[in-house]
């Protein structure tokens, strides 16, 4: 239950407010100033009445008193009179609103419950901006390696600056955790973060999406609708995969970062803007600039602060720690305990050379945390234990130490064995998981001499060693 502490020096007034509200509220009640700073400092107060005049202090400075703790506490100053400059001054302190007495119940009632609502609100929404703060904290970040350090240096020196960052790197790299980064931990954190995908939105539609448009602009524009940038007004707008835009939204774009102004679809009327544009790319620009697909004084323009992402096969080094990261997101996701990979598996995850890069890595966790409590080589992707075996197998082929025929055998007796495995030996959905019918794994299970648990020639273990060629 909240507390309220109701600051008169009428005993009155507070007995009245006790009977009106004792269901809802918990009550506290001083007569003068020395009084109420005393209940304020030693409890939790969720809201306070306060007379504005009274003995000894009055209202006014005990408000002031007030705000310099808690400056967004709801305060209701409360008056015997229409002093109504007195009410203004008291708003212009930071009063949340006032009242004049004698007052209504449901008035009261109605303002309490909105002062209060608006105070939740704005609690929740500080704590949230804090969480989000720590989340995207250069700190926080997860990478040891050199390249991730640099990052996260940069994201500490650009953050700030009002320039626009170009981030390039392949999908998947984390080009949109870096612009929140860089969004969060800048003056700007408090304003929104708009994020937009240019390759998911048709080029016919682009513009309207990014400038908004006034009634009555195509057939479908019943009423005026806000574009992104100003819906991100004071804050950023991060344009994902910028390179797929079109010359014609290319030059649209330019003009909004040199003039800062741009115009609705269908309207007349120029409006100025203030947004950071933070714009990344997994295309090499430069290139689609030569093919006449870029604009070079828009690369220019937007590439003011460079930033690339390096993909995950040449920061190997950052693989455990992102694993450790994601096992224990997943665990607080479903609010289990943090589950672990032994270190074959882990040795395998290190081998691969992830094209998906982070996302791909994500994926991978999420998969494996599912079907096992301790993952272990069995639980990964094929493609994972399989190009682990094929760069073993490469290397002994070509350093002499094992014949084609022989690496092939292995290779194919290898894959066969773990999807086994994953089917629990049911040689029907086997063939399906390796895509050949089951007549074709029976003929390869027979050449390899590859046997199920329980018949005459046991199956080889997973860990069967590869017959080297012999001198």
């Amino acid at each position: 239950m909240k507390t309220l502490l109701i600051v008169d020096d009428e005993a009155s007034v507070s007995e009245s407010l006790k009977i009106a509200l004792k269901l809802d509220y918990r009550f506290l009640w001083a007569a003068n100033g020395e009084e109420a700073l005393k209940l304020f400092h030693r409890n939790q107060i969720h809201l306070i009445l306060l007379d504005i005049i009274l003995p000894n202090l009055d209202g006014l400075s005990l408000l002031k008193q007030f705000r310099e703790v808690e400056p967004t506490l709801p305060i209701i100053m409360l008056t015997a009179n229409r002093m109504v400059k007195t009410a203004v001054d008291a708003m212009k302190m930071g009063a949340t609103d006032y009242l004049n007495k004698p007052f209504e119940i449901e008035e009261l009632r109605l303002t309490i419950d909105k002062a209060l609502a608006a105070y939740d609100l704005e609690r929740e929404v500080r704590y949230l901006r804090s969480e989000v703060d720590k989340k995207y904290h250069p700190g926080n970040l997860v990478g040891r390696s050199r390249a991730m350090r640099e990052v996260f240096q940069k994201i500490e020196q650009m953050a700030d600056t009002k320039t626009t960052v170009l981030i390039t790197g392949e999908s998947g790299t984390g080009k949109e955790m870096v612009a929140r980064a860089l969004h969060y931990n800048s003056l700007r954190r408090g304003k929104p973060f708009v994020a937009l995908n240019c390759a998911s939105i048709p080029d016919n539609l682009i513009e309207s999406e990014l400038f908004g448009y006034e009634k009555g602009a195509f057939t479908d524009a019943s009423s005026r609708k806000l574009g992104l940038f100003e819906t991100a007004s004071d804050g950023t707008l991060f344009l994902d995969e910028i390179g797929e835009l079109s010359l014609a939204t290319q030059a649209k774009l330019l003009r909004v970062l040199q003039s800062k102004e741009f115009t609705r679809v269908g309207g007349t009327q120029n409006i100025e803007v203030d947004v950071r544009l933070i714009a990344a790319t997994n295309k090499n620009i430069e290139e689609a600039i030569r093919n006449k697909l870029f604009r070079e004084d828009l690369y220019y323009r937007i590439n003011v602060l460079p930033f690339h992402l390096s993909p995950l096969r040449e920061r190997k080094e950052d693989i455990p720690s992102l694993v450790g990261h994601f096992l224990s997101k997943k665990a607080k996701d479903d609010g289990l305990k943090a589950k672990t990979m032994n270190r074959e598996a882990m040795a395998y995850l290190m081998r691969y050379d992830w094209p998906g890069n982070i996302r791909e890595l994500e994926n991978v966790i999420e998969q494996t945390v599912t079907l096992s409590a301790r993952i272990g080589v069995g639980d990964l992707p094929m493609q994972i234990q399989t190009q682990r075996k094929t760069n073993t197998l490469k290397d002994k082929t070509a350093e002499g130490h094992l014949s084609l025929v022989d690496a092939v055998k292995s290779f194919e007796r290898d894959i066969i064995e773990s999807a086994l495995r994953k089917t629990n030996f049911i040689q029907t959905k086997t063939a399906r998981l390796l895509g050949i019918t089951r007549r074709i794994l029976k003929y390869k299970m027979d050449a390899l001499g590859i046997t199920l648990p329980g018949h005459a020639t046991p199956l080889p273990s997973k860990s069967s060693s590869i017959r080297q060629k012999s001198g």
